[in-house]
Order: structure tokens, then C-alpha cells, then sequence
């Protein structure tokens, strides 16, 4: 498929009805899910391989990767709304995607979740939470060998010293995150976020 076709097909999933402020709650532009999806596919690591998206929200990034041949696919989301939004997405795009809602930090929801050969996921920037991202980034690192993330532009001297003597990023790509006006806070209808996309290798993984 191509980048523009997947792009187009996942423009019609739907996004947060009453996104949360405290969970950081935007959707992931098509523009940028698309994006992320189509270099990791680029790289081997979406066709024919068991994925997981952690923080799925309504489930985007998941179905993108199912819509390219990934199998098994799964997301898990602590929002149960966010799981049933991303579970009409599935149905929508006709999608096989294993939703499961949990939280990010309870061991349990994983062992049937886990390994998976690729990790793919849009985590907190920590806006509302100080470093809210670093759970989502040990625990794809626990569960995968290679890690995809949408993450600020200009993380990358933190990531590398965070992720020293368990992984590296192998690969960064500059991209725009158009975020549109979504709580009371915002002053702007849209605002174009920098941000980049990350390829982490977990330590003792040869690059692909």
C-alpha cells in the first residue's frame, strides 16, 4: 500500500468523543500515524510480524499496521472509551486488532500481550505529567526488540541517556504533528507540533 492510500484510509477512523486532558488525550493525525507506519514497514518490520500498541487511544496506529499485514495485532488503552472508539475503527477498516483495555504499569495485562516483534506507539510528551513517556518507553522495551514512537523533536540527547545500556536509537525522523484545538486550554484552532520518530533498538539487537 501506498503512503498516500494509507494515509486516506486512515483519515476516515474516528478520534477521541471527549478526550482527557489528564491523559493527554490528542489523536494522532493520519498524516503522522501513516508516516510512522509506512518507515516502519520500509524497514521489515510491520509485514508478517506481531505488534503491539501501547496508549492505542482509539486505535489508529494499530489498524494502520493491521491494514499493511501485521498479524497478530493488539493495543491497550486505560480508557475504556478510547478501546471502544478504536474497536468501531477496526470494524470500520475490517481490521483483525485484539483491544484490551489496562494500565500501562500492571505486569498482568501482559503476559498474553507479550512479546511482540514490534513495539509501535504515540505516548504522553508529558505536558500534564512530567515525564509521563518513560513508563510507555520500559515498557516497550520489555516487550519488544524494536520500538517505534512519536516523541518531541529535540528528545533525543534525554532519550539516549534514558535508554543507555538497554537500547539506542537506531533511526530519527522529523515529521509536523497537527494538533487541533481539543481542550479549554488550547488558545489556537491548530497548532503544528515539531516532533520526531523514533526507531529504538533494544540492546543486543542487530540493526535490520
Amino acid at each position: 500500500m501506498k503512503l498516500r492510500h494509507l494515509e486516506m484510509a486512515l483519515q476516515r477512523c474516528s478520534g477521541f468523543s471527549r478526550p482527557k486532558a489528564s491523559l493527554e488525550q490528542y489523536s494522532t493525525p493520519a498524516v503522522v500515524a501513516a508516516r510512522l507506519l509506512y518507515h516502519a514497514n520500509l524497514q521489515g518490520d510491520i509485514v508478517n510480524r506481531s505488534v503491539l500498541d501501547l496508549g492505542c487511544g482509539t486505535g489508529i496506529l494499530a489498524c494502520g499496521a493491521a491494514l499493511l499485514g501485521a498479524a497478530p495485532v493488539a493495543g491497550i488503552d486505560i480508557d475504556a472509551g478510547a478501546i471502544a472508539v478504536a474497536k468501531r475503527n477496526a470494524e470500520l477498516l475490517q481490521v483483525s486488532v485484539d483491544f484490551v483495555r489496562g494500565d500501562i504499569a500492571d505486569d498482568s495485562v501482559f503476559h498474553a500481550l507479550c512479546p511482540r516483534d514490534t513495539i509501535i506507539m504515540n505516548p504522553p510528551f508529558g505536558a500534564q505529567v512530567r515525564h509521563a513517556d518513560r513508563p510507555f518507553i520500559d515498557r516497550a522495551l520489555a516487550c519488544g526488540a524494536i520500538v517505534y514512537a512519536i516523541l518531541n523533536a529535540g528528545t533525543r540527547p534525554f532519550l539516549e541517556k534514558y535508554l543507555r545500556g538497554r537500547g539506542l536509537v537506531d533511526q530519527a525522523v522529523a515529521c509536523t504533528f497537527p494538533m487541533r484545538r481539543s481542550f479549554s486550554h488550547h488558545t489556537r484552532d491548530s497548532r503544528d507540533i515539531p516532533v520526531e520518530i523514533v526507531r529504538i533498538l533494544r540492546s543486543g539487537e542487530a540493526s535490520r
